[in-house]
């Protein structure tokens, strides 16, 4: 069996030179996220991307990610060393099926997630993978978090679930 290394939406919008005023993550997250996918590098790298449906709940939020803009394209900085790239419209990276199939497909049994946010879209993507039956571990050197009382929360029910934080 095989491991793979989700890349969470390390996007323009949330980490990009020009990013939302929303998110403000450091100048050390990056590098770290570069740094845990050279390590993976004889591994299957994933990066998934969020983007938002236009509508009117959408439309009041603090930042704007939709289709066709640059703020959807992964960081121009992000070390890509895959073409594989799957779109979210959900916090949980598997609400888009063909994720799994994708990693079952190659015989992935193992996930380790990095990205952003800690409080968010990696803690629910870890949740998910749980879910799927994945063997879970959320690389904490390289997960960026503004959410901190939501990381609180979720942790202790991913710690339940068999989820590792390194």
């Amino acid at each position: 069996m095989k491991k793979a290394l989700l890349v969470v939406d390390m996007q323009e919008v949330c980490v990009g030179e020009d990013h939302a005023d929303f998110f403000q993550y450091g100048d050390s997250l990056m590098p770290a996220v570069n740094n845990v996918i050279d390590e993976n590098k004889d591994n299957i790298i994933v990066y998934i991307r969020n983007i938002m449906k236009k509508g009117m709940i959408n439309k009041f939020a603090p930042f704007q990610a939709y289709e066709g803009t640059k703020e959807i394209e992964l960081e121009e900085h992000l070390h890509v060393i895959s073409e594989n790239i799957f779109d979210k419209y959900k916090g949980d990276a598997f609400s888009n099926e063909k994720l799994d199939e994708f990693l079952r497909a190659n015989n992935v049994d193992e996930v380790e997630i990095i990205g952003v946010d800690g409080g968010g879209c990696v803690v629910l993507t870890a949740l998910g993978a749980s879910k799927a039956g994945y063997k879970v571990t959320v690389n904490t050197k390289a997960v960026g978090t503004m959410f901190k009382e939501k990381e609180k929360k979720f942790r202790n029910r991913l710690i339940g679930r068999g989820v590792k934080f390194v």
